[in-house]
Protein backbone atom coordinates (compact mmCIF):
# COMPACT_ATOMS: atom_id res chain seq x y z
CA UNK A 1 0.00 0.00 0.00
CA UNK A 2 1.54 3.23 -1.23
CA UNK A 3 2.27 5.87 1.35
CA UNK A 4 0.91 9.54 0.44
CA UNK A 5 1.92 12.59 2.90
CA UNK A 6 0.70 16.03 2.56
CA UNK A 7 2.13 18.88 3.84
CA UNK A 8 -0.41 21.94 4.63
CA UNK A 9 -3.90 21.87 5.58
CA UNK A 10 -5.18 24.73 2.73
CA UNK A 11 -7.35 24.62 0.15
CA UNK A 12 -4.95 22.81 -1.54
CA UNK A 13 -4.00 20.19 0.41
CA UNK A 14 -7.43 18.49 1.67
CA UNK A 15 -8.60 18.72 -1.95
CA UNK A 16 -5.44 17.01 -3.11
CA UNK A 17 -5.07 14.44 -0.71
CA UNK A 18 -9.29 13.99 -0.78
CA UNK A 19 -8.86 13.59 -4.68
CA UNK A 20 -5.76 11.12 -4.16
CA UNK A 21 -8.12 9.34 -1.91
CA UNK A 22 -11.17 9.05 -3.88
CA UNK A 23 -9.41 7.79 -7.14
CA UNK A 24 -7.78 5.11 -4.99
CA UNK A 25 -9.26 4.09 -1.71
CA UNK A 26 -5.85 1.70 -1.37
CA UNK A 27 -3.44 4.70 -0.18
CA UNK A 28 -2.39 5.46 3.30
CA UNK A 29 -2.52 9.34 3.24
CA UNK A 30 -1.50 11.92 5.86
CA UNK A 31 -2.43 15.32 5.68
CA UNK A 32 -0.06 17.48 8.41
CA UNK A 33 -1.01 20.96 9.34
CA UNK A 34 1.40 23.16 11.31
CA UNK A 35 -1.19 24.87 13.18
CA UNK A 36 -4.21 24.27 15.48
CA UNK A 37 -6.99 24.89 12.83
CA UNK A 38 -6.14 23.83 9.46
CA UNK A 39 -8.36 25.70 6.39
CA UNK A 40 -7.59 29.44 7.94
CA UNK A 41 -7.82 31.06 4.73
CA UNK A 42 -11.02 29.48 3.93
CA UNK A 43 -12.26 30.51 6.92
CA UNK A 44 -11.56 34.25 6.43
CA UNK A 45 -12.09 34.66 2.60
CA UNK A 46 -14.40 36.71 0.85
CA UNK A 47 -15.12 38.17 4.49
CA UNK A 48 -16.37 35.23 6.15
CA UNK A 49 -18.03 34.05 2.74
CA UNK A 50 -15.78 31.86 1.39
CA UNK A 51 -15.26 33.11 -2.76
CA UNK A 52 -14.97 29.55 -3.98
CA UNK A 53 -14.41 30.34 -7.29
CA UNK A 54 -15.56 32.28 -10.46
CA UNK A 55 -18.27 32.18 -12.73
CA UNK A 56 -15.87 31.88 -16.10
CA UNK A 57 -15.94 28.75 -18.22
CA UNK A 58 -13.48 29.35 -21.22
CA UNK A 59 -10.42 28.39 -19.99
CA UNK A 60 -8.87 30.98 -22.42
CA UNK A 61 -10.75 33.62 -20.92
CA UNK A 62 -10.01 32.18 -17.57
CA UNK A 63 -6.67 32.47 -17.77
CA UNK A 64 -6.77 36.02 -18.57
CA UNK A 65 -7.35 36.80 -14.77
CA UNK A 66 -3.65 35.42 -13.51
CA UNK A 67 -1.11 37.96 -14.02
CA UNK A 68 1.43 35.10 -13.43
CA UNK A 69 0.81 31.22 -14.31
CA UNK A 70 -1.61 31.93 -17.43
CA UNK A 71 0.32 30.42 -19.93
CA UNK A 72 0.65 27.01 -17.64
CA UNK A 73 -2.59 26.86 -16.29
CA UNK A 74 -4.68 26.77 -19.76
CA UNK A 75 -4.30 22.92 -20.18
CA UNK A 76 -5.09 22.12 -16.80
CA UNK A 77 -7.94 24.30 -17.15
CA UNK A 78 -9.25 22.09 -19.87
CA UNK A 79 -9.02 19.16 -16.90
CA UNK A 80 -10.38 20.74 -14.03
CA UNK A 81 -12.38 24.12 -14.00
CA UNK A 82 -15.07 26.32 -12.66
CA UNK A 83 -17.37 24.18 -13.93
CA UNK A 84 -15.75 21.23 -12.16
CA UNK A 85 -15.68 22.96 -9.00
CA UNK A 86 -19.04 23.42 -8.95
CA UNK A 87 -20.02 19.77 -9.52
CA UNK A 88 -17.56 18.74 -7.19
CA UNK A 89 -18.98 20.68 -4.46
CA UNK A 90 -22.56 19.71 -5.88
CA UNK A 91 -21.86 16.19 -5.59
CA UNK A 92 -20.96 16.85 -1.64
CA UNK A 93 -24.10 18.38 -0.88
CA UNK A 94 -22.68 21.72 -1.53
CA UNK A 95 -25.01 24.58 -3.40
CA UNK A 96 -22.96 27.42 -4.98
CA UNK A 97 -24.67 31.17 -6.04
CA UNK A 98 -23.03 33.56 -8.73
CA UNK A 99 -23.44 37.30 -7.85
CA UNK A 100 -23.43 39.91 -10.70
CA UNK A 101 -19.80 39.82 -10.38
CA UNK A 102 -19.34 36.34 -11.26
CA UNK A 103 -17.94 35.57 -7.65
CA UNK A 104 -19.93 32.22 -6.67
CA UNK A 105 -20.20 31.67 -2.49
CA UNK A 106 -21.98 28.98 -1.13
CA UNK A 107 -25.59 29.52 -0.86
CA UNK A 108 -24.75 29.68 3.17
CA UNK A 109 -22.82 32.81 2.57
CA UNK A 110 -20.69 30.81 5.59
CA UNK A 111 -17.05 29.99 4.30
CA UNK A 112 -17.80 27.50 7.27
CA UNK A 113 -19.58 25.54 4.66
CA UNK A 114 -16.74 24.75 2.81
CA UNK A 115 -14.40 24.07 5.04
CA UNK A 116 -16.62 21.56 7.13
CA UNK A 117 -17.00 19.94 3.79
CA UNK A 118 -13.46 19.47 3.22
CA UNK A 119 -13.23 17.96 6.66
CA UNK A 120 -15.42 15.76 6.34
CA UNK A 121 -14.93 14.64 2.81
CA UNK A 122 -11.63 14.26 4.34
CA UNK A 123 -12.25 12.08 7.09
CA UNK A 124 -15.10 9.73 5.28
CA UNK A 125 -12.42 9.07 2.48
CA UNK A 126 -9.76 8.10 5.30
CA UNK A 127 -7.12 11.10 5.44
CA UNK A 128 -5.32 11.00 8.91
CA UNK A 129 -5.44 14.62 9.99
CA UNK A 130 -2.57 15.70 12.42
CA UNK A 131 -2.37 19.66 13.22
CA UNK A 132 0.25 21.37 15.61
CA UNK A 133 2.56 19.23 13.68
CA UNK A 134 5.07 21.68 11.84
CA UNK A 135 7.76 19.91 9.72
CA UNK A 136 11.44 20.81 10.36
CA UNK A 137 13.29 19.04 7.09
CA UNK A 138 12.62 17.30 4.22
CA UNK A 139 15.13 14.98 2.90
CA UNK A 140 15.14 12.23 -0.26
CA UNK A 141 14.58 8.58 1.66
CA UNK A 142 15.13 5.58 -1.01
CA UNK A 143 12.47 6.38 -4.19
CA UNK A 144 10.57 8.77 -1.41
CA UNK A 145 11.12 10.97 1.56
CA UNK A 146 11.97 11.31 5.10
CA UNK A 147 10.04 13.91 7.23
CA UNK A 148 11.68 15.36 10.00
CA UNK A 149 8.95 16.58 12.19
CA UNK A 150 9.74 19.62 14.88
CA UNK A 151 8.60 17.57 17.41
CA UNK A 152 11.71 15.29 16.97
CA UNK A 153 9.21 12.54 15.19
CA UNK A 154 9.59 11.47 11.51
CA UNK A 155 7.77 10.21 9.06
CA UNK A 156 8.47 8.38 5.82
CA UNK A 157 6.38 8.20 2.66
CA UNK A 158 6.68 7.11 -0.94
CA UNK A 159 4.80 10.29 -2.61
CA UNK A 160 4.63 13.50 -1.16
CA UNK A 161 2.31 16.72 -1.84
CA UNK A 162 3.50 20.22 -0.95
CA UNK A 163 0.59 22.50 -0.21
CA UNK A 164 2.32 24.74 1.96
CA UNK A 165 0.35 27.89 0.20
CA UNK A 166 2.84 31.12 0.46
CA UNK A 167 4.86 30.09 4.30
CA UNK A 168 8.11 30.64 3.55
CA UNK A 169 8.84 27.14 5.03
CA UNK A 170 7.11 25.79 2.15
CA UNK A 171 9.81 27.13 -0.12
CA UNK A 172 13.03 26.32 2.17
CA UNK A 173 11.70 22.59 1.54
CA UNK A 174 11.07 22.95 -2.00
CA UNK A 175 14.91 25.07 -2.38
CA UNK A 176 16.12 21.86 -0.03
CA UNK A 177 14.94 19.11 -2.69
CA UNK A 178 16.39 21.40 -5.87
CA UNK A 179 13.60 23.58 -6.53
CA UNK A 180 14.40 27.91 -7.19
CA UNK A 181 12.37 30.46 -5.69
CA UNK A 182 10.84 33.71 -7.42
CA UNK A 183 11.18 35.66 -4.81
CA UNK A 184 7.57 36.56 -3.47
CA UNK A 185 6.07 39.51 -3.28
CA UNK A 186 2.49 40.86 -2.04
CA UNK A 187 -0.10 41.00 -5.08
CA UNK A 188 -3.47 42.13 -3.94
CA UNK A 189 -3.34 45.58 -1.93
CA UNK A 190 -4.49 48.84 -1.62
CA UNK A 191 -3.02 52.43 -2.37
CA UNK A 192 -2.16 54.98 -0.33
CA UNK A 193 -2.71 58.10 -1.71
CA UNK A 194 -1.47 61.03 0.87
CA UNK A 195 -3.96 63.79 -0.54
CA UNK A 196 -5.71 65.17 2.23
CA UNK A 197 -8.70 66.12 -0.22
CA UNK A 198 -9.10 62.85 -1.53
CA UNK A 199 -9.02 60.81 2.05
CA UNK A 200 -12.03 63.35 3.45
CA UNK A 201 -13.80 61.35 1.33
CA UNK A 202 -13.74 58.12 2.73
CA UNK A 203 -16.61 55.61 1.71
CA UNK A 204 -17.30 56.84 -1.21
CA UNK A 205 -17.76 54.32 -3.70
CA UNK A 206 -17.73 54.92 -7.85
CA UNK A 207 -18.87 51.78 -9.63
CA UNK A 208 -16.65 52.01 -12.81
CA UNK A 209 -13.28 54.20 -12.98
CA UNK A 210 -10.17 53.08 -15.28
CA UNK A 211 -6.94 53.38 -12.96
CA UNK A 212 -3.40 53.10 -14.52
CA UNK A 213 0.04 53.07 -13.93
CA UNK A 214 1.97 55.13 -16.84
CA UNK A 215 5.39 54.25 -15.97
CA UNK A 216 4.41 50.52 -16.19
CA UNK A 217 1.47 50.69 -18.94
CA UNK A 218 -1.11 49.03 -17.05
CA UNK A 219 -4.75 50.05 -16.65
CA UNK A 220 -7.81 48.53 -15.34
CA UNK A 221 -11.41 48.90 -15.01
CA UNK A 222 -13.94 48.04 -12.30
CA UNK A 223 -15.59 49.49 -9.47
CA UNK A 224 -13.18 52.00 -6.86
CA UNK A 225 -13.73 52.45 -2.83
CA UNK A 226 -12.35 56.17 -1.21
CA UNK A 227 -10.53 55.36 1.78
CA UNK A 228 -9.00 57.24 4.67
CA UNK A 229 -5.38 55.70 3.41
CA UNK A 230 -6.44 56.23 0.04
CA UNK A 231 -7.97 53.98 -2.85
CA UNK A 232 -9.39 50.40 -2.83
CA UNK A 233 -11.86 48.48 -4.28
CA UNK A 234 -11.80 45.80 -7.47
CA UNK A 235 -10.23 47.91 -10.10
CA UNK A 236 -7.09 48.99 -7.75
CA UNK A 237 -6.89 45.56 -6.51
CA UNK A 238 -6.43 43.86 -9.68
CA UNK A 239 -4.17 46.89 -11.00
CA UNK A 240 -2.26 45.91 -8.02
CA UNK A 241 -2.06 42.23 -9.02
CA UNK A 242 -0.74 43.00 -12.26
CA UNK A 243 1.26 45.52 -11.05
CA UNK A 244 3.09 43.99 -8.30
CA UNK A 245 6.62 42.94 -9.24
CA UNK A 246 6.99 46.62 -10.47
CA UNK A 247 5.26 48.20 -7.55
CA UNK A 248 7.63 46.31 -5.04
CA UNK A 249 10.85 47.18 -6.94
CA UNK A 250 9.80 50.68 -7.05
CA UNK A 251 8.96 50.37 -3.12
CA UNK A 252 5.28 51.19 -3.66
CA UNK A 253 5.92 54.69 -4.82
CA UNK A 254 4.96 55.31 -8.47
CA UNK A 255 2.07 57.91 -10.19
CA UNK A 256 -1.32 57.16 -10.94
CA UNK A 257 -4.27 58.06 -12.94
CA UNK A 258 -7.31 58.05 -12.46
CA UNK A 259 -10.05 58.60 -14.84
CA UNK A 260 -13.47 58.80 -12.73
CA UNK A 261 -15.51 58.28 -15.92
CA UNK A 262 -14.10 56.04 -18.63
CA UNK A 263 -17.33 56.18 -20.87
CA UNK A 264 -17.05 59.74 -21.30
CA UNK A 265 -15.03 61.98 -23.21
CA UNK A 266 -14.29 65.41 -23.66
CA UNK A 267 -17.05 65.46 -26.49
CA UNK A 268 -19.71 63.43 -24.64
CA UNK A 269 -19.29 65.91 -21.37
CA UNK A 270 -19.72 69.23 -23.14
CA UNK A 271 -23.57 69.02 -24.10
CA UNK A 272 -23.73 67.66 -20.64
CA UNK A 273 -22.43 71.34 -19.43
CA UNK A 274 -24.21 73.20 -22.30
CA UNK A 275 -27.75 71.32 -21.08
CA UNK A 276 -27.03 72.92 -17.78
CA UNK A 277 -26.03 76.39 -18.91
CA UNK A 278 -28.83 76.50 -21.11
CA UNK A 279 -31.84 75.42 -18.82
CA UNK A 280 -30.27 76.20 -15.19
CA UNK A 281 -28.53 79.12 -15.74
CA UNK A 282 -28.95 80.91 -12.69
CA UNK A 283 -28.41 77.31 -10.45
CA UNK A 284 -24.92 76.90 -8.73
CA UNK A 285 -22.29 74.14 -9.96
CA UNK A 286 -22.69 72.75 -6.63
CA UNK A 287 -26.36 72.22 -6.08
CA UNK A 288 -26.00 68.79 -7.73
CA UNK A 289 -23.96 66.75 -9.99
CA UNK A 290 -25.06 66.70 -13.98
CA UNK A 291 -22.77 63.74 -14.11
CA UNK A 292 -23.07 59.88 -12.62
CA UNK A 293 -20.80 61.22 -8.96
CA UNK A 294 -22.00 61.91 -5.89
CA UNK A 295 -22.49 65.66 -4.95
CA UNK A 296 -19.77 65.31 -2.21
CA UNK A 297 -16.93 63.74 -4.98
CA UNK A 298 -18.50 65.72 -7.86
CA UNK A 299 -17.82 68.99 -4.96
CA UNK A 300 -14.55 67.83 -4.92
CA UNK A 301 -13.58 67.93 -8.34
CA UNK A 302 -14.60 71.20 -8.98
CA UNK A 303 -12.78 72.64 -5.61
CA UNK A 304 -9.68 70.87 -7.43
CA UNK A 305 -9.83 73.12 -10.08
CA UNK A 306 -10.28 76.06 -8.45
CA UNK A 307 -14.09 76.43 -9.62
CA UNK A 308 -16.12 78.06 -6.73
CA UNK A 309 -19.16 75.73 -6.59
CA UNK A 310 -21.37 78.69 -5.79
CA UNK A 311 -20.32 79.93 -9.24
CA UNK A 312 -23.45 79.65 -11.44
CA UNK A 313 -23.70 77.53 -14.65
CA UNK A 314 -24.12 81.12 -16.86
CA UNK A 315 -21.32 82.27 -15.19
CA UNK A 316 -18.28 79.48 -15.48
CA UNK A 317 -15.96 80.09 -18.26
CA UNK A 318 -15.05 77.64 -20.92
CA UNK A 319 -11.62 77.27 -19.82
CA UNK A 320 -12.71 75.98 -15.99
CA UNK A 321 -15.02 73.42 -17.40
CA UNK A 322 -11.92 72.62 -19.77
CA UNK A 323 -10.14 72.14 -16.68
CA UNK A 324 -12.46 70.37 -14.52
CA UNK A 325 -13.22 68.05 -17.94
CA UNK A 326 -9.03 67.46 -17.84
CA UNK A 327 -9.40 66.43 -14.14
CA UNK A 328 -12.20 64.10 -14.29
CA UNK A 329 -11.00 61.84 -16.92
CA UNK A 330 -7.08 61.84 -15.91
CA UNK A 331 -6.43 62.59 -12.29
CA UNK A 332 -3.20 62.69 -11.46
CA UNK A 333 -1.94 60.84 -8.38
CA UNK A 334 1.04 59.65 -6.49
CA UNK A 335 1.22 56.09 -4.93
CA UNK A 336 2.91 56.40 -1.57
CA UNK A 337 3.02 53.04 0.11
CA UNK A 338 0.50 50.17 -0.40
CA UNK A 339 -2.30 48.34 2.71
CA UNK A 340 -3.08 44.97 2.39
CA UNK A 341 -6.85 43.30 1.30
CA UNK A 342 -8.38 42.79 4.24
CA UNK A 343 -7.05 39.31 5.30
CA UNK A 344 -6.77 37.57 2.08
CA UNK A 345 -2.85 38.37 1.87
CA UNK A 346 -1.76 36.91 -1.80
CA UNK A 347 1.53 36.64 -2.96
CA UNK A 348 3.18 36.65 -6.74
CA UNK A 349 6.57 34.26 -6.74
CA UNK A 350 7.41 30.57 -5.84
CA UNK A 351 8.46 27.94 -6.99
CA UNK A 352 9.81 28.21 -10.60
CA UNK A 353 7.12 27.11 -13.21
CA UNK A 354 9.00 25.61 -15.44
CA UNK A 355 10.22 23.05 -12.99
CA UNK A 356 6.85 21.46 -12.57
CA UNK A 357 4.94 18.99 -15.41
CA UNK A 358 1.64 21.12 -15.65
CA UNK A 359 0.29 17.25 -16.80
CA UNK A 360 1.07 16.21 -13.77
CA UNK A 361 2.28 18.81 -11.38
CA UNK A 362 5.17 16.42 -10.66
CA UNK A 363 8.72 18.23 -10.15
CA UNK A 364 10.73 17.95 -12.88
CA UNK A 365 13.74 17.76 -10.76
CA UNK A 366 12.70 15.77 -7.96
CA UNK A 367 10.37 12.38 -8.63
CA UNK A 368 7.87 11.66 -6.83
CA UNK A 369 7.52 15.39 -5.31
CA UNK A 370 4.32 17.08 -5.77
CA UNK A 371 3.41 20.64 -6.05
CA UNK A 372 0.09 22.86 -5.74
CA UNK A 373 -1.72 26.11 -5.03
CA UNK A 374 -0.18 29.15 -4.05
CA UNK A 375 3.29 27.82 -3.26
CA UNK A 376 3.55 28.14 -7.35
CA UNK A 377 4.70 31.11 -9.23
CA UNK A 378 0.45 31.58 -9.45
CA UNK A 379 -1.54 33.68 -8.55
CA UNK A 380 -5.05 35.79 -9.67
CA UNK A 381 -6.86 38.96 -9.07
CA UNK A 382 -9.47 38.98 -6.68
CA UNK A 383 -12.49 37.72 -7.44
CA UNK A 384 -12.33 33.34 -6.87
CA UNK A 385 -9.39 32.99 -9.04
CA UNK A 386 -6.67 32.00 -6.47
CA UNK A 387 -9.17 29.23 -5.00
CA UNK A 388 -9.58 27.88 -8.53
CA UNK A 389 -5.49 27.28 -8.82
CA UNK A 390 -5.52 25.63 -5.91
CA UNK A 391 -8.75 23.46 -6.95
CA UNK A 392 -7.13 22.44 -10.21
CA UNK A 393 -3.63 22.38 -9.23
CA UNK A 394 -4.04 19.98 -6.13
CA UNK A 395 -6.93 18.08 -8.08
CA UNK A 396 -4.23 17.14 -10.81
CA UNK A 397 -1.84 16.70 -8.37
CA UNK A 398 -3.97 14.11 -6.49
CA UNK A 399 -5.12 12.56 -9.36
CA UNK A 400 -1.48 11.71 -10.11
CA UNK A 401 -1.00 11.17 -6.15
CA UNK A 402 -3.47 7.95 -7.13
CA UNK A 403 -1.95 6.40 -10.12
CA UNK A 404 -0.68 2.70 -8.66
Amino acid sequence: MANILVIGGGAAGFFGAITAAQHNPNLRITLLEASRHPLHKVRISGGGRCNVTHACFDPKHLVQHYPRGNKALRGPFTRFQPRDTINWFAQQGVSLKTEADGRMFPTTDDSDTIAQCLLTTAQRAGIKLETQTPVQTIQRHNQGFRISLRNGETRDCDRLLLATGSHPSGYRFAQTLGHSIIPPVPSLFTFTIRDPHLTQLAGISVPHVQVSLPQHNLKQEGPLLITHWGLSGPAVLKLSAWGARPLHDGHYRTPLRLNWLPQHTPETLKPIYQHQKANHPRKTLGSFSPIPLSRRLWTYHLQATDIDPQTRWAEVSKKALNRLTQHLLQSHYLIDGKGIFKDEFVTCGGINLKEINFKTLESRLCPNLYLAGELLDIDGITGGFNFQNAWTTSWLAGQSLAQP
